[in-house]
C-alpha cells in the first residue's frame, strides 16, 4: 500500500464514521452470537488492566473494554472516527488520542494490555511485523494482547479483488453517497495468524468462527 493509498484509506473511514457501527448490527443468529463471544473474550482479556487500544474507530469496543479495565488509552488516526467516539460520553477511565497506529513512540510503555479490533486486516502484509513490534514496544513484559477481525464471507463487505504482487487483497466498497473506494482488506487463516503472532509471544490462542477470528497472547516486547 502506497502513501497515497494510506491517505485514501483514512479518508474512506473519515467519510464512513457516521454509519460505521452498522457493521455490528447482528445480521443473523450466528453473527450475533459471535459478536457476543468477542465481547466476552475482550472483557476477560483486559479486566483490571491498563489498556492501549489502536485504531479504536468510533469507540464501539472501547466502551466494552472501559467497563472492566483500569484505564483505556484509545487511539485512532481518523479525527472523524474520534469525534464519533467522543459523542459516546465515554467514562472517565478512557483517554482518546489522535495517533497513527504505526507511530506510537511518544506513548509511555507502561500498558499491561493491548487491544486492536478489526485493524490487522488493514495492515499491508509487508508492514505486519513492523506494526506488531511497534505496538508491543508500548506494552510491558507479559502484557495481554487481544486482537479480532473478520473471516472472509463471500458476498459481504464489497467485491474482493485478487491479491496484488505483495499478497495484499482489496475490496471495492460503496458509501451511502455513492462513492466507490478501493480498501485494503486482508484475510488470514488460523495457521497464518499463529505464524505471524507466535514470535516473541507466549500463551497464544487463536480462535476462528464463521464470521470472526480472535487471538489472545502475552507479549514479550523487544527493548
Amino acid at each position: 500500500m502506497t502513501a497515497l493509498e494510506e491517505v485514501n484509506l483514512r479518508r474512506y473511514y473519515d467519510q464512513r464514521a457516521p454509519e460505521y457501527e452498522q457493521i455490528y448490527l447482528p445480521r443473523d443468529e450466528q453473527h450475533g452470537r459471535e459478536l457476543g463471544e468477542l465481547s466476552r473474550e475482550l472483557r476477560d482479556a483486559v479486566r483490571g488492566r491498563r489498556v492501549l487500544e489502536v485504531a479504536c474507530g468510533t469507540g464501539y469496543w472501547t466502551t466494552c473494554a472501559a467497563g472492566v479495565a483500569l484505564r483505556v488509552t484509545a487511539t485512532d488516526a481518523s479525527l472523524a472516527m474520534l469525534a464519533e467516539a467522543r459523542q459516546k460520553l465515554l467514562p472517565a477511565n478512557v483517554e482518546l488520542l489522535a495517533r497513527d497506529a504505526y507511530d506510537l513512540h511518544d506513548l509511555a510503555a507502561d500498558f499491561d494490555a493491548g487491544l486492536a479490533m478489526f485493524w490487522l486486516s488493514h495492515v499491508p502484509r509487508a508492514r505486519l511485523r513492523a506494526f506488531l513490534d511497534g505496538f508491543h514496544a508500548r506494552l510491558g513484559p507479559g502484557a495481554v494482547v487481544y486482537l479480532a477481525d473478520n473471516v472472509y464471507v463471500p458476498g459481504l463487505g464489497g467485491e474482493l479483488l485478487p491479491a496484488d504482487g505483495a499478497g495484499d487483497t482489496y475490496k471495492l466498497r460503496r458509501l451511502p453517497d455513492g462513492g466507490r473506494h478501493r480498501v485494503l482488506k486482508n484475510y488470514f487463516s488460523t495457521e497464518e495468524l499463529r505464524t505471524l503472532l507466535a514470535p516473541g509471544t507466549s500463551d497464544l490462542v487463536v480462535r476462528a468462527g464463521s464470521c470472526f477470528w480472535s487471538a489472545t497472547y502475552r507479549a514479550s516486547p523487544r527493548r
